[in-house]
């Protein structure tokens, strides 16, 4: 559960990274660009390109967090369904009778943290590929804008 809280924690905070916080930083990027004087020289384009880095590494920051707890997740429901068979077992091996529905109830019982642990795990998988998507996309989008953005001063 904890792991589930952290990992959603980190989409949420992602997701109003990428809508509020990174839109500013980019916009500032690019009127820093605009005001600039030299955009031609090998250093001003070094420069671009050490800021757009800098921009897009903000963005990747977290990404392998996100992918430690999204595999971390299947690994945690396996062990909470090994710990939950161990004391199904446990408790038949303690009582004398064989009861078939009592193993049938614990076993399902038991296997409901790897259900979790599975869907977590998908839905953070889900997450990250859109992130690691909307970064590619705003890299290009950012290399785009900076050129446009001085085209449409030159003109």
């Amino acid at each position: 559960m904890a792991v589930a809280t952290v990992l959603f924690g980190l989409a949420l905070e992602r997701l109003w990274y990428v809508r509020i916080t990174y839109r500013r930083a980019r916009r500032r990027l690019v009127q820093r660009w605009v005001e600039r004087s030299d955009h031609l020289s090998w250093s001003a384009r070094t420069l671009r390109e050490v800021w757009t880095r800098q921009l897009i590494a903000r963005l990747r920051r977290p990404l392998p967090w996100l992918r430690l707890l999204v595999a971390l997740c299947p690994l945690l429901g396996l062990l909470g369904t090994v710990t939950g068979m161990i004391s199904v077992f446990d408790s038949l091996s303690m009582s004398e009778t064989n009861q078939a529905r009592a193993m049938a109830d614990g076993v399902a019982r038991a296997t409901l943290p790897t259900l979790s642990g599975m869907a977590v795990a998908v839905v953070g998988l889900l997450f990250t590929s859109r992130l690691e998507h909307i970064i590619r996309r705003e890299n290009q989008r950012l290399h785009d804008r900076l050129a446009r953005a001085l085209e449409d001063t030159n003109a």
